[in-house]
């Protein structure tokens, strides 16, 4: 055995054991630590580190073990996180966004110091009664051309076609709603050409204002409704066209299909912003939509997806035949065009403030409710009149029309005789009705429903 005991060993390039091991021990024969400065290659193994480690890199994540303390982790990737995450507080989360076409839902409560957003968190719908809640005409409707039905949704056609039904308010509803739309058709017809059979449902320019259509800021149109069938062939296809209205007059248009089951179901369209194009302002037309439930071969082609100019109706490939059995059923409910891109559930708003909606555009009342008399004022030396003032101010000066007069009594020297009722002039506000006086010299005069119910209705609708 060779014992070397040096304070120091320099110029040496390698050592080399001769068992393969080389041990080092100090002067009391205890095992000594090796301190080296720099290793440059080779591997080094141990059974533990002690010091910093602030040197080491490119260790395998198997190999840690215990404990790695929170602040020596810094730009953890993503595709790095696998497994469950811990529950974390809401105030470690900074610069956490959903994206431009995602959507949050959550069961709890949202607080914020603030809320930016794209869309009204209340009057969303521009669509007026899309609930179905409203209808002052009638209980039923039967039409084969162009007339308003429950209020705000009108019975359309085209190309002069035969669009022979009878429209009803129906009971029927999803979950949620109490009302529908319910559509059947009285007589069989086959459309042939540009014919077309629709339901409309027409929107007042400047409630458009927010779409901002034709500027860079211009916004999504998102559509959604409820619809059902119930037919011998049930599963029809029909098609849905919005067509919004430049201030030059031209229509540009976007279609989509849809197939309807006995089962009421919720389809849900977003049409893309247009930037191109403007919708025209003021108290007229400035958007329609449409469902198409017959159409003619000419105008049947596959859907449009961009913005293009049309007038015309335009149903999409494989459009089916409302009007092929009078067994057919239509029913349509819970309509809603917002400023998109998401489609959100649908916005009830109270009664009362859908019936005065309803009011700007048609307005139905009884003129001598309940057969109690009524004084009119003179007016000149011939007519007596009265005034009646509206609930909303109409869109415009309204077309009046009486119905139900010939009980209309005039009282005169103890005596009722019977008068005709005229309608003298319509304002926004007010109607004046007049009835032609007995006696030139007689003040005013008490006039009564002997018989009937006397109504007046006043139409704006576009």
């Amino acid at each position: 055995m060779t014992v070397i005991r040096p304070n120091s060993i320099s110029g040496v390039s390698s050592i080399t054991g001769q068992g393969g091991d080389i041990s080092i021990f100090r002067a009391d024969g205890t095992a000594a630590d090796l301190i080296v400065n720099n290793v440059t290659t080779g591997v080094i193994t141990a059974t533990s580190f002690s010091g910093s480690g602030a040197n080491l890199t490119n260790i395998p994540a198997g190999n840690l073990t215990g404990t790695v303390a929170d602040a020596r982790l810094t730009t953890v990737s993503s595709s790095k996180l696998s497994g469950a995450l811990p529950a974390l507080d809401g105030s470690a989360l900074t610069g956490v966004g959903i994206g431009t076409d995602g959507s949050v839902n959550t069961s709890g409560i949202v607080t914020a110091t603030s809320f930016v957003s794209n869309t009204p968190f209340s009057n969303r719908n521009r669509v007026i009664n899309g609930g179905m809640l409203i209808n002052q005409r009638s209980s039923s409707y039967t039409a084969t051309g162009e007339e308003y039905l429950l209020d705000r949704f009108n019975h359309r056609t085209g190309s002069g076609f035969t669009f022979d039904t009878t429209t009803t308010q129906s009971t029927s509803a999803p979950d949620g709603f109490t009302k529908s739309l319910k559509i059947t058709p009285d007589s069989t017809q086959t459309p042939s050409g540009s014919h077309n059979g629709m339901i409309g449902h027409l929107i007042e320019a400047d409630n458009l204002l927010g779409f901002a259509s034709g500027t860079s800021s211009a916004k999504s149109f998102a559509l959604s409704f409820y619809a059902k069938s119930a037919s011998q062939n049930n599963n029809h296809q029909y098609s849905v066209q919005l067509s919004k209205k430049n201030s030059g007059g031209t229509y540009y248009y976007q279609n989509r299909s849809f197939v309807v089951t006995s089962s009421w179901q919720r389809f849900t369209v977003v049409f893309p912003a247009d930037t191109s194009n403007n919708i025209t302002t003021g108290n007229g037309e400035g958007l329609r939509i449409l469902w198409h439930l017959s159409a003619g071969p000419d105008d049947i082609a596959s859907a449009v997806t961009s913005w293009t100019s049309s007038n015309g109706n335009h149903a999409v490939t494989g459009q089916s035949n409302f009007m092929d059995n009078t067994s057919n059923e239509f029913y349509l409910t819970g309509v809603q065009l917002e400023v998109g891109p998401v489609a959100t559930p649908f916005e009830h708003r109270s009664v009362g403030d859908e019936l005065h909606r309803c009011q700007r555009y048609y307005y139905q009342f009884e003129i001598f409710p309940n057969q109690v008399v009524n004084f009119l004022s003179a007016y000149g030396s011939t007519y007596g009149k009265v005034q009646y003032s509206f609930p909303v101010t109409m869109r415009a000066n309204p077309t009046g029309g009486l119905s139900d007069i010939g009980g209309v009594q005039e009282y005169l020297n103890g005596t009722w005789n019977n008068r005709t009722l005229t309608i003298a002039g319509t304002r926004k506000d007010f109607v004046q009705i007049f009835n032609q006086r007995s006696d030139s010299g007689f003040g005013g005069q008490y006039v009564r429903a002997s018989s009937g119910t006397p109504i007046c209705t006043l139409n704006a609708e576009l």
